[in-house]
């Protein structure tokens, strides 16, 4: 591949922007398993297996790019050809591809969160046909961009692999719009359902912007859409644009694990009519199924009970 000056600048910020981002990473994570860690259940114990096996695969990616950048510029510095003839050579290695594998399982993974998400938010399969359809095409083309960037010479900027990347990554990125789309769709209309029935104070949480963006992984879909461009068009800084979608397909779910465990992502209550969601519960504390928690001043004002009489009739109390 023809390198210069923009290419090894845009590998280097993206290097940079990887190591800070595994900070964000590490304190998510820290925060997530200190919580975990005071409940019980298989929900507790996906969550907190699913934040493991991330932290694992995005440490993988971040330590072979760091690993690469430093035999290429400073171990390597005076290789016959350059930076550039180093990155033609070596950039098939083992380690390189160990790199490459653990971020494409990475996002599957990603994918599949964002995909059982929409089922959540919408309390039905039907809307996830679609996406999982596409999620299957992106697992085979995933492991063909595995195994033509792994043979000698193979490189995921060039030639046979570079193709293949592109329509896998095209195919992710209409998975992780299609979802994001379909998530703030049900949150909006949801809201302003709410708003007309209870208020805009109840309503108020499901237009709120951290509510939608960490719901429907906005970052991470935007980052995959920014890439994805500067790839297709042959950009040289899509390397940093790479750096960045990977670190956010980590960061970006583990946000939303983060929501659900502390009982503020929507559930498969939350979309209920407004009968069902005024009912009170009284919960024990499952952190897959207790609703979103609401102010109690906003829930006293709004809080209506529905009462039934023999002759059909409804009184509110």
């Amino acid at each position: 591949m023809s390198q210069d000056v923009t290419f090894q600048n845009s590998l280097y910020i993206g290097i940079n922007l990887e190591d800070i981002l595994y900070g964000i990473e590490l304190v998510l994570y820290v925060k997530t398993m200190r919580i975990l860690l005071g409940h019980r259940g298989k929900c507790a114990i996906s969550y907190a297996f699913f934040s493991s096996m991330m932290l694992f695969l995005i440490t993988i990616w971040v330590f072979t790019g760091a690993l690469f950048g430093e035999k290429m510029w400073i171990q390597e510095e005076n290789y016959p050809g350059g930076p550039h003839a180093y990155w033609d050579t070596h950039i098939s290695d083992w380690y390189m591809d160990f790199g490459m594998t653990a971020a494409i399982v990475l996002q599957l993974m990603t994918d599949a969160l964002m995909i059982y998400r929409c089922r959540i938010v919408w309390n039905s399969y039907r809307v996830i046909v679609v996406p999982s359809i596409l999620w299957v095409a992106t697992l085979g083309l995933g492991i063909m961009v595995g195994w033509t960037s792994s043979y000698p010479g193979g490189d995921f900027f060039d030639g046979l692999a570079s193709i293949l990347g592109l329509s896998y990554y095209t195919i992710s990125a209409l998975v992780n719009i299609t979802v994001t789309c379909i998530i703030c769709y049900r949150m909006v209309s949801h809201g302003i359902s709410l708003k007309k029935e209870l208020g805009q104070e109840y309503a108020c949480t499901y237009f709120d912007v951290v509510s939608i963006v960490v719901e429907s992984v906005l970052p991470y879909t935007l980052s995959g859409i920014a890439f994805l461009v500067s790839f297709g068009i042959g950009s040289q800084t899509s390397v940093a644009f790479l750096s960045v979608n990977i670190m956010l397909m980590c960061i970006s779910p583990q946000m939303l694990i983060l929501r659900v465990i502390t009982r503020k992502a929507w559930n498969e209550d939350s979309g209920r009519s407004q009968l069902e969601a005024t009912t009170v519960k009284f919960s024990l504390g499952d952190i897959c199924t207790t609703p979103p928690s609401f102010e109690e001043s906003a829930a006293a004002r709004h809080l209506q009970l529905n009462v039934y009489l023999s002759d059909g009739e409804s009184t509110k109390v």
